[in-house]
């Protein structure tokens, strides 16, 4: 198996894709919008990855935050709130928040285990700033590290009863950040002791079965690699200062952030310290390099994904119940 999460080109697998995943064994893949028409579709395809790796506990991964990060959508799923609706809800009833953000994470759960999708890129821990970049504000939980753990957890733990595995990011934070990383570097040059607030809600869901790195430059830590290229961030922030103890994935490496070909970002993030490397444009040329690159997972990387995947459980609770509970919550904000 190779450290990597590969992307798909289509609504289903092509005879270049089939060939070459079967060769490359990748450790999971991730789906976008151009994977996603019907639930019928989706599952065919779920269906298809499972059979062509023989794995029952194979992650296949999604961004479906709600809001404007949302692969699945209207019409053939509902629309579902962003962060910033449930951190409206936080400074006036934070238990109401909590259950809101719970149940909806639940439903969420529910939505995409129905079509085989057993992890979510979600929650988001970013704490927010007055200049945060808008890619990241639009998402956020709040701007209280207290608030952004508190709506986190309840997050994952919806998730978690819905039948998938949350993922939390961006470690070791990315409110900070002015601009996008999608398509510059961002360079955080706050101290340590300022850094500390941004660590606090990763510190506290630090259990959580799978993160996500962050392609930013913390200048305090490291002033010349970003968190996902960094092996002083990834173990001396994450695995130490922060302590988390799960599968550690980068964000996407096509992101503009990172510089060199797909095959030097991946080798990189694997040398830095991560388990597993994201790539989601199923680009067939990147995709071969990234695979001649890694060899295979590491014995600790393996042993973190299989005690997340183990964590799923079978989805429970009712959809329009926990739609219609959530939506009681949040209109009292």
């Amino acid at each position: 198996m190779k450290p990597v999460i590969f992307g798909i080109a289509g609504l289903e697998l092509s005879p270049d894709e089939r060939a070459f995943f079967t060769e490359a064994e990748p450790a999971g893949y991730i789906l976008f919008k151009r994977n996603i028409a019907t639930r019928e579709q989706v599952r065919a395809l779920t269906d298809s990855l499972r059979a062509l790796s023989g794995n029952d506990r194979l992650p296949i991964l999604i961004d479906q935050e709600g809001g404007r990060v949302a692969r699945m959508g209207p019409p053939e799923w509902p629309a579902f709130p962003a962060g910033p609706a449930f951190a409206k809800l936080y400074d006036t009833a934070p238990m109401s928040a909590i259950q809101a953000m719970r149940a909806n994470g639940q439903a969420l759960g529910l939505m995409l285990a129905e079509v085989g999708i057993t992890v979510d890129c979600a929650p988001i821990l970013d704490i927010a700033q007055p200049d945060t970049t808008e890619a990241i504000s639009c998402r956020t939980y709040g701007a209280g590290p207290m608030q952004v753990a508190a709506l986190g957890r309840a997050m994952l733990e919806g998730l978690a009863a819905g039948g998938v595995v949350g993922v939390v990011k961006h470690m070791p934070g990315h409110g900070r950040a002015v601009v996008d990383s999608h398509h510059l570097l961002p360079t955080v040059s706050a101290s340590a002791e300022a850094l500390e607030a941004d660590l606090e809600p990763f510190r506290t869901l630090r259990h959580a079965p799978m993160g996500m790195t962050s392609h930013i430059v913390f200048e305090t830590w490291d002033t010349e690699r970003p968190a996902t290229l960094s092996p002083t961030i990834v173990n001396d922030v994450i695995r130490g200062m922060i302590g988390f103890d799960g599968l550690l994935m980068t964000d996407d490496i096509d992101m503009k952030a990172l510089s060199g070909t797909a095959g030097e970002k991946a080798a990189g993030a694997i040398a830095a310290g991560c388990d597993l490397v994201l790539d989601c444009w199923a680009r067939m040329g990147e995709m071969v390099e990234i695979a001649d690159r890694l060899g295979s997972i590491s014995d600790a990387a393996r042993a973190r994904l299989d005690t997340a995947m183990a964590s799923v459980g079978a989805p429970e609770g009712d959809f329009a119940e926990l739609i219609a509970r959530r939506d009681a919550f949040l209109a009292l904000a």
